[in-house]
């Protein structure tokens, strides 16, 4: 049998303007797209190009499907925002191949990158990803809540600055600010908190806390946050928003 291709494209945060020119090239040679609705709605698609949109609690049933169309000879792109590769579909997809049929293996599969949220909203806000950083998912869907609570411990602990995603939902209106109540325990209450919504959209809206006056209402589901480090730092400007930024340097407790 021949089989196709299938490409995981990253549309970046949503800016047309933010989407990668080998993106937009993967785009214009695949035939079907498998992707979240809003994901696929962001493509101008032609006539002779298929979408195939479904629930964003269905990415193995998705990646599946594009691959079984993909080993039948489909030239497939399955779509994600932001990075495809960071809490999205490229590991759905590898997931997927890796427990599948032999043939998939023989499928010719790539990924293309995008901006992911945390450098959307860390580039409206300064450079808060300057030094060592890590990037976690609050969502327990796949994994317990207590592994989540070890991992902002000990990111906390060693001086990481955090980027959030999933950050709350209808099913974790809580997680959130239990998530603050762990960090002001081994925090300062004056690192800064970034709450980036749909950066580079219309409907962006970028606001920074102290940590102290964190809540988890001040997020929702399309909602980054960024979590500094008692080394970073906040430059205010008068009638502006303030700059907030991570140095490149460690000088540590007592420098």
């Amino acid at each position: 049998m021949t089989t196709g291709s299938l490409t995981v494209v990253g549309l970046g945060p949503g800016n047309p303007d933010q989407m990668s020119p080998e993106a937009a090239a993967a785009v214009t040679v695949a035939e079907d797209f498998f992707g979240y609705f809003p994901y696929i709605d962001r493509l101008n698609l032609r006539p002779d190009q298929r979408r195939h949109a479904s629930d964003n609690r269905e990415e193995l049933a998705r990646a599946r499907t594009a691959l079984e169309m993909a080993a039948g000879g489909g030239k497939v792109c399955v779509v994600s925002g932001g990075d495809p590769g960071v809490f999205a579909m490229a590991a759905a997809v590898c997931e997927a191949i890796d427990e599948g049929p032999a043939l998939w293996r023989e499928i010719d599969f790539s990924v293309v990158p995008g901006i992911t949220a945390m450098l959307a909203v860390a580039a409206k806000a300064g450079a808060p990803l300057g030094h060592d950083f890590c990037a976690i998912s609050l969502s327990n869907n796949l994994k317990p809540w207590d592994v989540i609570e070890k991992r902002l411990v000990a990111a906390a602990t060693a001086g990481f600055v955090m980027a959030f995603y999933n950050p709350i939902s209808k099913a974790r209106p809580h997680q959130l600010g239990e998530a603050f109540d762990i960090l002001r325990a081994h925090l300062p209450g004056t690192v800064p908190v970034i709450f980036g919504r749909a950066a580079g959209r219309p409907d962006e809206a970028i606001r920074i806390v102290p940590l102290a006056e964190a809540t988890g209402d001040m997020a929702d589901m399309a909602t980054c946050v960024i979590v500094g480090t008692a080394e970073t730092r906040l430059i205010e400007r008068e009638n502006r928003r303030p700059i907030v930024y991570s140095p490149r340097y460690f000088r540590g407790a007592g420098a």
